[in-house]
This record gives C-alpha cells, structure tokens and sequence, in this order.
C-alpha cells in the first residue's frame, strides 16, 4: 500500500455471510496479529458487524458482512496498488 497511500503498507479486505462469522474472523486477524507483536490501535464497527475495521498500523484490515463488501467495493477504490494472496 505504501506505492499508493502513507499510512500503511497492507489492507486485508475480507467478506463473512453473516454478523457472527464478521466477528469471528475479525477476532482471528486480531489475535494472529496481536501474537506476531502488532499492537492494536483502533477497532470499528464490531458492534454493528457489517463492516469491522481493524487498525494495527502496517496492517489494516477490513472484514464485511458480503453486500456491505460488494457495496463499498474497496478493491476498486485502492486498484492501483499491487495485490498480495494470503494462503
């Protein structure tokens, strides 16, 4: 992301089928980032779940209920930036 904007180096943009499967795989980036030493600066949206954003600085990550992700289509929006496959 840096090649495009300057406040991070990667968004994570991530789609669940429902409210508790947003929370879910929010809470996992959370913790899998918290245990490789990030600290967490900012969470939005975990109340709501349709959209839970996720600050840690280098990482940014988005987790949408689907049609909110269809909706706001951040692909779009940040297409000039290289894309990175996470396995």
């Amino acid at each position: 992301m840096r090649k495009v904007c300057n406040f991070t180096d990667y968004f994570v943009i991530a789609s669940a089928g429902s409210d508790r499967k947003v929370k879910a795989v929010s809470d996992g980036i959370e913790e899998a980032l918290s245990k490789k030493g990030f600290s967490l600066r900012r969470k939005e949206g975990y109340k709501e779940a349709a959209w839970v954003l996720v600050d840690f600085g280098d990482v940014i990550a988005h987790v949408f209920y689907e049609e909110k992700r269809e909706f706001y289509c951040l692909e779009r929006l940040w297409a000039d930036a290289p894309r990175v496959k996470i396995k």
